[in-house]
């Protein structure tokens, strides 16, 4: 426990040093495409960013399909946070580098219901098929908007055999996002959404019933890649590391998502590994201390204080 709380402190020191080093350059503008699935997390941890840096950022909001389309018709950007699908993409066209590629977060496509109705059960395929039979009305988002869950919706639909039943009952969203929803919710006789579950989060009228069922279910990993060419290169990569913080963390979890990262030496942007028991020579009983320096998940230096390391 004693190493883990040492572990923790000297972490927060190397990241701490390395946010001040930021903020001692030139306040720099920082521009993002972002998928509207991450808009909630961005919204809260943009300003802790800037105020720990002292630079702005610039964060533009779009479905997947709109944010491709925006860099093919010579839209520049610092970096894009897209699902993983998209940045492979990306990468295949030459306009990122797989080595900048960071994994962020994870989200699963779901059901929502307007809070106070009877939670259904759709713990199985077909449990979920009688559900989506027995319902009068179920919003998705409008499939011109460019994203990728309708496609997937529609694409249970066939799979379950019901897609002529449920051309009368879908409702689409008007707009992309936690935005258009909590206008459907609102002003729609609805009472079931599917979508993202994150997306469901934020809007206090609508209580998440769960993901989709088995294999009808769609996990997306989110990712973020600096664009080649980035006009603000180093504060692009400080603000991915920044996503992979523990205070970031804790951000990406209270809005419905998963991390799509380990919590460990593997995976935080530095972090300093005790080895040993801190003796101050080597015997038979204890190791002599030394220091493992990991910086974006891979070892870099071994500090030895003397004793040896082993």
């Amino acid at each position: 426990m004693m190493l883990k709380k040492k572990l923790r402190l000297v972490n927060l020191v190397f990241i701490a040093l390395s946010i001040f080093n930021m903020a001692a350059v030139e306040a720099a503008e920082l521009k993002i495409l972002g998928a509207i699935a991450m808009q909630e997390i961005t919204a809260d941890l943009v300003p802790k960013f800037e105020r720990a840096t002292g630079h702005k950022v610039v964060v533009i909001a779009d479905t997947l399909g709109g944010i491709i389309k925006r860099i093919e018709d010579g839209e520049t950007a610092d970096l894009v946070m897209l699902p993983a699908l998209g940045i492979a993409n990306l990468v295949r066209q030459g306009k990122a580098s797989e080595s900048e590629v960071r994994s962020i977060a994870r989200s699963s496509v779901g059901m929502a219901i307007r809070k106070g109705s009877n939670k259904p059960d759709i713990s199985t395929p077909e449990s979920f098929r009688n559900v989506m039979l027995s319902s009068k009305s179920v919003f998705i988002s409008d499939p011109s908007q460019g994203g990728f869950v309708t496609p997937h919706l529609l694409n249970v639909f066939a799979r379950l055999g019901i897609s002529e039943e449920m051309k009368g009952k879908l409702v689409f969203t008007k707009k992309a996002g936690t935005a258009g929803i909590q206008e459907t919710i609102t002003s729609a006789n609805v009472d079931i959404g599917l979508n993202q579950l994150q997306e469901f989060a934020p809007i206090s009228s609508m209580e998440i019933v769960g993901p989709l069922p088995g294999d009808l279910g769609l996990t997306t990993t989110f990712a973020g890649v600096v664009l080649n060419g980035a006009k603000e290169l180093k504060v692009a990569q400080a603000w991915v590391s920044f996503l992979r913080t523990p205070e970031a963390a804790s951000v990406i979890k209270s809005k419905g998502m998963e991390l799509a990262w380990s919590e460990s030496c593997n995976a935080s942007p530095v972090t300093v590994q005790i080895l040993g028991s801190g003796g101050p020579v080597v015997s038979k009983d204890r190791a002599s201390s030394s220091y493992l320096l990991w910086i974006d998940g891979r070892s870099r230096m071994l500090v030895d204080m003397g004793g040896g390391a082993f």
